[in-house]
C-alpha cells in the first residue's frame, strides 16, 4: 500500500483504497483486525539493552583491562592506596559511561512523547474518543486547533486549517492544509499539503483526515528508524587513547623484562628485579591518565556551562577542537524563529522598518530619514490594517532573573501567542503607535473570514461610530483581483493597470530578497449593503500597500561565522525552508562564498553518493530536504574526512545529530528528541555559542597532549634510568617503593593542574586538526622522549656521581639513592612548566597557572617528607641529603628544560627568518 502516491489520490479512490467511508469511517470489527494485523500506532524502541548489562560493558573497554591489571599488581605489592585509588578510578569511568549511554538511549521515548495521547474518530458512523496508540489505517479523525496529529493523515476536508511543522519539516511557519490532490510525482514533505504528519500541532482552523499510515510506517516513525539505525560516532580521544594504551601495555612489557633480564645478568638479586620490574610497568602505564582526563574534561565542562554550552557527553568536548565543518539549521539557529516585518511599500514608495523580534522598539524610514507617522495617512491606515485584521497578541513579560535581581530598570522580554506572520504584523502595528489595544475603543470586531488557502486572505468586518470599516490582508496578486482601487500619494484613486503591474513589480522585488510578501487592503460599508459572506465582501477594495517580512538572522551570527572561517571551520546551511529564503540569508551571513553552491532537496534526490561526494565539498546551502537528506549530508561529509558537527532543533535533525561527529542541539526552542540525540546542548540557542565550545575544546585538547606529554617523558624517564643502570652493571638507583610513590604523588598532582590550563592566544587561529591525526603528532612524540632520555640520563648521572663518592657502602648506595630520587622528582617538577607550551618554558609566564604552582609546591612538601620525617625514612629507604647534594640536585635537574629550551629558542629563530619571506601563506590567503 506504501507504493501510493497519497497526494495524488482523489477522496473516492484514497477511501476505496483503505477500505474506509467518509461518512461511517470503519467498523469497530474491521478496526479490530486491523490493530491485531498491523499493531499498535506507537514507535519502537528497539531491542532495548539491560541496565546491568550496559554497566557490565564499561569494564570491556581495553585501558580499564590496563587498570585492572595495575590493581592487582598493587595489591600484590602491598601497595593498598594505589590498589585503591585504582578501584575508584575504574568505578568513577564506568559509571561516568554508564550514565551517557543510559541518558542517550531516551531520544527514541522523547520521540513516543510526540505522540497524541487520544484521536477523535468516526467509528461505525459514530463519533467517538479513542487512544492515538489504537488508531489504524482507515480511521477518519477529526482535528482542530491545539491538536497533535495523531497519525499521518491525508485530508479530505480542510478549514483554515494551519499546521505547525517546523520540528519535522524546518518550515519556519506554520503550513497551509487543504485537501485538494497534487498531482507532482515526487514531493518534498514540505509541500505535501494535503498531509498531516504524526506529531505535528494544529495551530488553527479544523480539518477532517483518513490515516495512511501508523506507528513505524509514519514520517516520525521513520525518523525513530534512522535513530536506531544511526551509530553512535567513536570520538578521536576515544580513539586515540585506546591507540596510547596498547602501546604503553607493549613498551612497559618490552623495557621491562629487558631492566629485570638485564639486572639479573649483571648479578642483582632475582627477587628484587623482578619487585622493582612490576613497580617499573605499573609506573609505565600512567593509571592516572583516564582519571585526568575525565577531571580535564569535567572542568572544561563547567567552563562551557557559563559559556551557555551545556555537554552531555564528556568525550565531545574535545571532538569539537577538530570540527571542520557545522551543518547548521536555518530556523531558531542561524534566524531568530521570529518573523519580522523589514520593509513596507507603498504608493510608489519603498520603506525601511527598523526594529528586532517580537520587541515592539523600532522606526519607520524612507531614503534612510525616520517618517513622522502623523501626518502620513497611507501610512497610518496600513498600520491600522495590521493591527485589526490580526488574531495574535503580543505578551510582554519580566525575565525571571530580572525579577531576583529587583531591578530598578527591567528590560521587558516580548513573547508572542499566535500565528508568527500575523506576530510580525502585530509587532509592526505595536512598535508605530497603533496596536490593536490602543484601537479597542475605537473599532469593534462584528465577523471575521478567515483566511483559507483558495482566497489566500483574511477579512475582518468592524464597527465604529462612522459606520463599518472592512479590513482585508493576504497574498498580492490575489488581493490585487478584488480592489478596484487604490491608495496613492494619500488620496483614493483608481487601481489602473499600470498601478497594478507597479505594485506586482515592487512585490516581485520584495520576494527575490527572500521576503515574505502580504498585501493590505480595505473599504468602508454603507449601512445598507450586506456583507455576510466572503464574496459580498472583498470587492471593490481600495489597495494600500505591501509589507515584506522574514525570520531575520541573528546579530551575533555573522561574526561567530567569520571566527570559525578564520579557525578552518566551514559552515554549512541545511534547512527545510525554501531555497531563496536560505540563500538569502546565507548571503547576508557570509556563509556562501562565491562560486559556492545552494542545492535543493530534489537535486539531492536525483544524485547517487558518488555525485554527492564531487560536490559536497563546493556546497553551502541545502534547502528544502527531509531528515534523511540531512543524514546524506553528513556521512558524505564525513566520507570526505571532515570532522562534522551539526546543529539542530527539531526531530527532523535528530537521526543527522546523533551520525555526526558531534551533535548540537537548541536549549530553548529544541525538541526533547534532539537534546537526547545531542551531545552538545546550547542553553541560549545562540549559534556564536558553538564557538566559544570549539575555542574550550580546542583548549581542552591541547591540555590533554600536555599532561600526556609530562606523564610520558617523565615515565620514560623513570624507565630509562632503571635500564641504563642495569645495561652499566650498577646498582638499582630506585627501590620499587620510590618508583610507585614518584607515579602516584609527583605524577599526579601537577598532571591534574595541566588539565585546567589556560589556553594560548592564537588558538582560535589555527586550522582544525585532523581526526586522523595521532596523538604524538606536531613532534610531541620526539619532545616526550627526547626529554624523557635526558631526564633518565642526569638523574642517573646525579646517582653516579654520588655512588662513587660513597665509597660502595650500604649507606653510600642509600644516599645515591636518594639523591636519584630527589633529582628525578626535581627534574619532573621543572618539566611540568615546559609542558605548558607547545614552544618553550620560555613562552608563557610560570606564575599564570595558579593551580600548577599549587600543585608542584605540594609534590615538593611531600618529597621533603620522605626525605626528613624519620618515621618515613625506612618506608621510603631515603636518608636526609645536605646543602652539596641538593646543588647536585639541582643542577642534574634544571639540565634538561635549560638544554630544550636552548634547543627550542634556536629552532624558532631559524623558522622566523625561513618564514619572513612568506607572512601570509596560500591557505591564510583563501580564508
Amino acid at each position: 500500500m506504501e507504493q501510493l502516491k497519497w497526494h495524488q489520490m482523489g477522496t473516492s479512490e484514497l477511501l476505496d483504497s483503505l477500505g474506509s467511508s467518509q461518512d461511517s469511517g470503519l467498523k469497530p470489527s474491521a478496526a479490530a483486525e486491523r490493530l491485531e494485523k498491523h499493531g499498535h500506532n506507537e514507535l519502537s524502541e528497539g531491542e532495548r539493552i539491560s541496565p546491568i548489562i550496559l554497566l557490565l560493558n564499561q569494564f570491556k573497554d581495553f585501558m580499564v583491562l590496563i587498570l585492572m591489571g595495575a590493581t592487582l599488581i598493587s595489591g600484590l605489592l602491598g601497595e593498598y592506596l594505589d590498589a585503591i585509588t585504582i578501584v575508584a578510578i575504574i568505578v568513577l569511568n564506568a559509571v561516568l559511561g554508564f550514565l551517557q549511554e543510559f541518558r542517550a538511549e531516551r531520544s527514541l521515548r522523547a520521540l513516543k512523547e510526540l505522540s497524541a495521547p487520544s484521536a477523535k474518530v468516526i467509528r461505525g458512523g459514530e463519533l467517538v474518543t479513542v487512544a492515538a496508540k489504537d488508531l489504524v489505517t482507515g480511521d477518519i479523525v477529526y482535528l482542530e486547533s491545539g491538536d497533535r496529529v495523531p497519525a499521518d493523515l491525508r485530508f479530505i476536508e480542510a478549514n483554515s486549517c494551519y499546521i505547525e511543522e517546523s520540528a519535522l519539516t524546518g518550515e519556519s511557519v506554520p503550513v497551509g492544509k487543504h485537501a485538494a490532490v497534487i498531482g507532482e510525482e515526487e514531493l518534498p514533505l514540505g509541500d505535501q499539503r494535503n498531509i498531516g504528519f504524526m506529531g505535528t500541532m494544529v495551530t488553527r482552523g479544523t480539518a477532517r483526515g483518513v490515516v495512511i499510515r501508523t506507528g513505524m510506517a509514519t514520517e516520525m516513525g521513520k525518523i525513530a528508524g534512522l535513530i536506531q539505525e544511526t551509530e553512535s560516532m567513536e570520538t578521536p580521544l576515544q580513539h586515540r587513547l585506546e591507540q596510547l594504551g596498547k602501546l604503553l601495555i607493549v613498551v612497559a612489557i618490552g623495557l621491562t623484562v629487558m631492566v629485570v633480564v638485564a639486572g639479573i645478568l649483571h648479578g642483582q638479586p632475582a627477587y628484587g628485579m623482578f619487585l622493582a620490574g612490576v613497580s617499573l610497568a605499573v609506573a609505565a602505564i600512567p593509571e592516572g591518565l583516564p582519571a585526568i582526563v575525565t577531571i580535564a574534561l569535567a572542568l572544561g565542562v563547567q567552563r562551557m556551562i557559563k559559556r551557555k554550552a551545556i555537554v552531555r557527553k564528556l568525550p565531545s568536548v574535545e571532538t569539537l577542537g577538530c570540527a571542520s565543518v557545522i551543518c547548521s539549521d536555518k530556523t531558531g539557529t542561524l534566524t531568530q524563529n521570529k518573523m519580522t516585518v523589514t520593509h513596507v511599500w507603498i504608493g510608489g514608495r519603498k520603506l525601511e522598518v527598523s526594529g528586532e523580534g517580537y520587541d515592539p522598539t523600532g522606526a519607520i524610514y524612507e531614503d534612510g530619514k525616520a517618517l513622522d507617522l502623523k501626518n502620513d495617512q497611507s501610512i497610518k491606515r496600513l498600520l491600522q490594517i495590521s493591527a485589526l485584521c490580526n488574531n495574535a497578541v503580543l505578551v510582554r513579560s519580566e525575565p525571571e532573573e530580572q525579577k531576583r535581581r529587583k531591578s530598578k530598570e527591567p528590560q521587558p522580554e516580548w513573547t508572542l501567542k499566535g500565528d508568527p506572520t500575523e506576530g510580525a504584523l502585530t509587532v509592526l502595528a505595536t512598535k508605530l503607535g497603533s496596536s490593536a489595544k490602543s484601537l479597542e475603543a475605537l473599532y469593534q470586531r462584528v465577523k471575521e473570514f478567515p483566511f483559507d488557502s483558495e482566497r489566500k486572505r483574511m477579512s475582518v468586518l468592524l464597527s465604529h461610530q462612522g459606520g463599518r470599516l472592512l479590513c482585508t490582508k493576504g497574498a498580492p496578486d490575489m488581493l490585487m483581483e478584488q480592489c478596484a482601487y487604490v491608495l496613492w500619494d494619500g488620496k483614493v484613486v483608481p487601481f489602473t493597470n499600470t498601478l497594478k503591474r507597479k505594485c506586482a513589480e515592487a512585490g516581485e522585488v520584495m520576494a527575490l530578497s527572500a521576503l515574505r510578501v502580504l498585501g493590505f487592503a480595505y473599504r468602508d460599508l454603507r449601512s445598507t449593503e450586506r456583507c455576510e459572506t466572503e464574496a459580498e465582501a472583498e470587492n471593490n477594495l481600495i489597495f494600500v500597500g505591501l509589507a515584506g517580512m522574514i525570520d531575520p538572522p541573528r546579530r551575533e551570527v555573522k561574526d561567530a561565522i567569520a571566527t570559525c572561517r578564520r579557525a578552518g571551520i566551514k559552515t554549512v546551511m541545511i534547512t527545510g525552508d525554501h531555497q531563496l529564503t536560505a540563500e538569502a540569508i546565507a548571503g547576508q551571513l557570509g556563509i556562501m562564498p562565491r562560486g559556492g553552491i545552494a542545492m535543493s532537496g530534489r537535486q539531492l534526490e536525483a544524485m547517487d553518493d558518488e555525485q554527492l561526494d564531487r560536490l559536497v565539498d563546493n556546497t553551502y546551502v541545502y534547502a528544502r530536504v527531509s531528515p534523511e537528506h540531512k543524514l546524506r549530508i553528513v556521512k558524505a561529509l564525513q566520507r570526505k574526512g571532515h570532522v562534522v558537527a551539526m546543529t539542530g532543533d527539531g526531530v527532523n535533525d535528530a537521526p543527522a545529530i546523533k551520525a555526526a561527529d558531534i551533535g548540537i542541539s537548541m536549549g530553548i526552542t529544541g525538541t526533547d528528541v534532539s537534546k537526547e540525540a545531542s551531545a552538545l546542548v546550547l542553553s541560549d540557542d545562540n549559534f556564536s555559542t558553538i564557538v566559544a565550545a570549539i575555542e574550550e575544546g580546542r583548549g581542552i585538547y591541547e591540555n590533554i597532549r600536555k599532561f600526556i606529554r609530562y606523564l610520558l617523558a617523565s615515565n620514560v624517564g623513570e624507565i630509562l634510568v632503571m635500564f641504563l643502570a642495569m645495561m652499566a652493571g650498577l646498582p638499582l638507583p630506585l627501590v620499587p617503593i620510590q618508583i610507585l610513590w614518584v607515579n602516584l604523588v609527583t605524577d599526579g598532582l601537577p598532571a591534574m593542574a595541566l588539565g585546567v590550563d589556560q589556553a594560548e592566544k592564537d588558538l582560535m587561529q589555527q586550522k582544525p586538526r585532523s581526526a586522523k591525526e595521532n596523538i604524538f603528532a606536531r613532534r610531541l612524540g620526539w619532545k616526550i622522549i627526547s626529554r624523557g632520555v635526558l631526564i633518565g640520563i642526569c638523574t642517573l648521572g646525579a646517582f653516579w656521581i654520588t655512588l662513587r663518592e660513597g665509597g660502595g657502602t650500604a649507606e653510600g648506595l642509600m644516599k645515591a639513592q636518594t639523591v636519584a630520587f630527589a633529582t628525578l622528582v626535581m627534574a619532573q617538577l621543572i618539566h611540568v612548566f615546559d609542558c605548558r607550551s607547545s614552544r618553550s618554558i620560555f613562552h608563557r609566564n610560570p606564575f599564570q597557572n595558579k593551580y600548577l604552582v599549587l600543585a608542584v609546591l605540594s609534590s615538593l612538601l611531600l618529597m621533603l617528607g620522605v626525605l626528613y620525617i624519620e618515621a618515613l625514612q625506612p618506608i621510603f629507604k631515603t636518608v636526609p641529603i645536605g646543602f652539596r647534594e641538593w646543588c647536585l640536585v639541582f643542577v642534574a635537574a634544571g639540565i634538561p628544560t635549560f638544554v630544550m629550551g636552548i634547543g627550542s629558542v634556536l629552532g624558532k629563530s631559524g623558522k622566523t627568518k625561513t618564514n619572513s619571506k612568506w607572512p601570509l601563506g596560500p591557505q591564510s590567503v583563501a580564508r
